[in-house]
């Protein structure tokens, strides 16, 4: 059994062909498509090396029987007398192309897995288009979180425990044993979301990361609320005054620069993420319909920890430094009040107009702390304002920043599959943060554009010649809808694949 603190995946093989034995309770998934042209309807096997012509025509005389789509995720379950298997899935692909986008066979793999709960191995052909993708759709599509359940409650099925990817590709072994990685780091930031504010609190939250982060090698600091108050970060104690439990703020720092080659400077990646715990809303209380999906109000910081571990497993030649706040928004006779002035650390005063926009508050000190380390790059996410969710809607983060920074990040999370849009911060919106007593006011007077004000605000707090970019993912951190591809309801991992996609890109390239 592994003693690993994240995420527990299913086991990943590779095969050159389809096993004969002991497969006899596994599912075999497929992927077909639409024919040729409009006129002909029916769903054929896309090519693979795996199927003899015998075990593809039966699959499709099936289909064509139960007059079976194959739209986009659209999946059916049959049985096929002529393979070594319990039944096969087909699932769908749309249209017939000569080259698979990845999140396409990756949203099809989770369409796959969600369909199968109850089966613990399967073994599928997607992997011959694209290996780490369709092993990262199986292990986030069959994800489930279930440390909460009684026996009452918790599922009587198995969960999906091995996966055997088919594939002749002569890097078959490495892109599984990759895409395990990926979607393991993305199932860990989930649970850490999905984990109730009872029991992930500051305190703990520091904790899990501590472990996550020694068990890969990663160096780990920790300052609890006596240091950061002796250290002079106003912005994480103010918030954390509400509570009985104390804020943290957590370093975790892999080393990548020992492994890049001699020649070659390596860069240096500073990652900040919003670690609120649980998000009342302070004094400037929320409602409370819906309050309960304020337990995601640390999706940024669970990214963060999620990426800089899977850095270090994949050993990427890049430093990366974490610098992750976390904090309890509470009200309480020792809460911070409207009308407050806080130091954020550096020096900066900031007068707290609402202490519902208290995620900026905590992330400027973060930024600061982290610009310390003089990085060539800093990205910074959080859930951190209703307005995201206003202006881009639920599976769609915002992204700010440095114009060029800003728009490769967002190009990165397009291709991952994450989806990121490029936001601008006009320079008009400073003038809406101006306070009568201090340096800065926390919140605009104005209804309008919150997700940029928030962006300038901390725009603020970037040191000048670091290249940096925010990801707002209020909503898409957090899915509270119903399933779709690899996305289960509850946390999502957003954006833990666009931060890695973005280091690797810049350890490659600079």
């Amino acid at each position: 059994m592994s003693t690993s603190p994240g995420y527990q995946s299913p086991v990943v093989n590779v095969a050159t062909s389809l096993p004969k034995r002991g497969t006899g309770s596994a599912v075999l998934i497929v992927p077909v498509v639409n024919g040729d042209d409009e006129s002909d309807a029916s769903v054929k096997v896309v090519a693979n090396p795996f199927l003899d012509a015998e075990a593809v025509g039966e699959i499709e005389v099936a289909l064509r029987a139960l007059g079976a789509k194959a739209g986009t995720e659209q999946v059916t379950r049959i049985v096929v007398p002529s393979l070594p298997v319990a039944s096969v899935l087909t699932v769908g692909l749309g249209k017939a192309r000569d080259e698979w986008p990845q999140d396409l066979i990756r949203r099809a793999a989770g369409a796959a897995a969600r369909s199968l709960s109850g089966t613990e191995t399967v073994i599928t052909t997607l992997s011959d288009l694209d290996v780490a993708a369709a092993v990262e759709g199986l292990i986030l599509g069959a994800y489930r979180f279930t440390d909460f359940r009684s026996d009452k409650t918790a599922p009587k099925e198995p969960g999906l425990a091995k996966i055997t990817a088919l594939s002749t590709a002569k890097d078959a072994k490495a892109q599984a044993a990759r895409g395990t990685d990926i979607a393991t780091a993305v199932a860990t930031a989930r649970d850490l979301v999905n984990t109730p504010p009872s029991h992930l609190f500051p305190e703990e939250f520091a904790k899990r990361a501590r472990a996550l982060g020694e068990a890969v090698g990663l160096e780990v600091e920790i300052l609890d609320e006596k240091a950061l108050e002796k250290g002079g970060y106003g912005g994480i104690v103010g918030v954390g005054k509400g509570s009985s439990r104390g804020p943290r703020l957590v370093r975790l720092i892999h080393r990548g620069s020992q492994l890049a080659a001699k020649k070659k400077k390596a860069k240096t990646v500073a990652l900040v993420g919003k670690g609120i715990t649980f998000d009342t809303g302070g004094i400037s209380i929320k409602p409370a319909a819906n309050m309960h999906h304020m337990t995601s109000d640390m999706g940024g910081a669970a990214a963060v920890v999620a990426t800089v571990v899977l850095a270090a497993k994949q050993n990427v030649p890049v430093d990366v430094i974490a610098t992750v706040p976390m904090a309890e928004n509470m009200p309480s006779a020792t809460a911070q009040r409207p009308g407050d002035v806080l130091t954020q650390y550096g020096g900066i005063t900031v007068e707290v107009l609402n202490t519902d926009a208290e995620g900026r508050v905590i992330l400027a000190d973060a930024i600061v702390r982290a610009c310390e380390d003089q990085p060539d790059y800093l990205i910074e996410t959080s859930t951190l304002t209703g307005a995201q969710t206003v202006a881009l809607g639920a599976r769609t983060p915002g992204v700010m920043g440095s114009d060029e920074f800003r728009d490769r990040v967002a190009a990165l999370s397009q291709q991952v599959g994450e989806n990121a849009w490029p936001m601008p911060l006009p320079e008009e919106l400073k003038d809406d943060l101006k306070s009568t007593v201090a340096d800065l006011a926390n919140v605009s007077s104005s209804r309008y554009a919150g997700m940029l004000v928030a962006g300038v605000y901390l725009r603020e707090f970037v040191a000048d010649g670091v290249q940096w970019a925010h990801l707002d993912v209020a909503a898409p951190a957090y899915n509270t809808g119903g399933p779709w591809g690899y996305t289960g309801k509850g946390g999502t991992g957003v954006p833990t694949r666009t931060m890695f996609a973005a280091i690797e890109d810049i350890a490659a390239s600079g």
